[in-house]
């Protein structure tokens, strides 16, 4: 946790490399200290398919999905710092945005949750 999603035009990876552009918000959530270093997932999906409004060629979106726990404002700074540190790499891009989400921490599960299960297949909770 947490995880950065970057949805973007396939076209945008003519410009920069795919590990350029997760770096840069990986680094961006490592200075905002809201985030364990070692905590910090990023992953990229770039589209081949997709429609644009008209005069609109190449899109970067950005999908952060965070535990709950961290007030407006520095969700707010980690998306206007992440949309900064992305303008850098590509000023030119027409369609660049983020928005963040949280987890309901009392529906999230990850494998550290899950406990093995006991000789008659009933599971310890």
């Amino acid at each position: 946790m947490p995880h950065f999603i970057i949805d973007c035009s396939e076209n945008v990876l003519t410009q920069r490399t795919p590990e350029e552009m997760m770096q840069a918000v990986y680094d961006v959530a490592e200075s905002t200290a809201l985030f364990a270093q070692n905590d910090i997932k990023v992953r990229l999906n770039p589209y081949t398919f997709y429609k644009l409004g008209e005069n609109k060629k190449d899109f970067i979106h950005v999908f952060a999905h965070i535990m709950q726990g961290r007030s407006t404002e520095q969700k707010a700074t980690l998306s206007r710092k992440t949309i900064e540190r992305l303008n850098e790499l590509f000023p030119n891009l027409s369609i660049l945005s983020m928005n963040v989400q949280e987890f309901d921490a009392s529906t999230y599960c990850n494998k550290s949750l899950i406990h093995p299960q006991n000789t008659t297949g009933n599971r310890h909770f």
